[in-house]
């Protein structure tokens, strides 16, 4: 598969300009806000992403590229990884984390509008997501043709992987978990990247995404035929495995 190749995006778009701005502090804030437990989710949602027995996977969303790092480490030789991205400044810093472990060789990124992905279809076996699949869908005008690209390049029986925060099931754990957002993410996103904005966002994006009933559901509507869920952390988390 040939997918070095980039195309250029909107700079007005107010997501990648927040992403952008705070791009160079994004890992730390992620690792202290989850208590580092964001490291061993990621590790979970690769291992889903190479039992899915691609040839070919594409990280939709890849950020600064943790989880496409750690799919190249899991991955055999001949796995092409692709990571794709929004943001220019996010793309630079997954770059020089796969070249300071010699991995460069078995990935590519690629910078471009997830509305138009472009790679041909049935490109890969399977797509992973990473605290990505928020921004795509999630009160986004665009929801419907991002699932559709989504879906697009997926080979048939290919997989999606998405990790992403969820809605616990039980209502006090459930209130403890956005009480947590409200008042120590924000608020500790703030004061560590000096992005106010950003991480109101997260805060506020992350107590009213989807349940695990609503996910599922959008995920068959959009065209899958299959979907399994696993909860992280008494539900605050999850990883989802659809099926084309």
């Amino acid at each position: 598969m040939a997918h070095r190749q980039s195309a250029r995006i909107d700079p007005k778009n107010h997501l990648r300009e927040m992403f952008a701005g705070i791009a160079g502090g994004y890992d730390t804030i992620n690792h202290v806000m989850t208590w580092g437990m964001d490291k061993g989710w990621r590790r979970r949602a690769a291992a889903a992403c190479i039992a899915a027995g691609a040839d070919g996977v594409l990280d939709l969303g890849c950020g600064t590229g943790d989880l496409t790092k750690d799919i190249i480490y899991l991955a055999g030789d001949k796995t092409e990884v692709v990571g794709f991205d929004g943001s220019y400044f996010m793309l630079e810093i997954a770059r020089q984390k796969t070249e300071s472990r010699g991995e460069n060789k078995r990935v590519s990124f690629v910078c471009g509008d997830a509305a138009n992905l472009p790679f041909p279809e049935g490109s890969f076996g399977c797509v992973g997501l990473s605290f990505a699949f928020r921004n795509l869908t999630f009160e986004h005008p665009l929801a419907e043709r991002h699932l559709a690209e989504l879906l697009r390049v997926l080979c048939p029986g290919g997989q999606c992987v998405i990790l992403e925060t969820s809605q616990p099931t039980f209502p006090l754990i459930r209130w403890f978990f956005h009480l947590y957002l409200r008042f120590f993410v924000a608020a500790v996103g703030r004061l560590l990247s000096g992005q106010q904005g950003a991480y109101r966002y997260l805060a506020e994006s992350t107590s009213r995404f989807y349940t695990v009933a609503a996910m599922r559901k959008l995920l068959i509507t959009a065209g899958f035929r299959q979907v399994s869920y696993r909860p992280l952390f008494f539900g605050a988390a999850g990883i989802w495995v659809a099926v084309k």
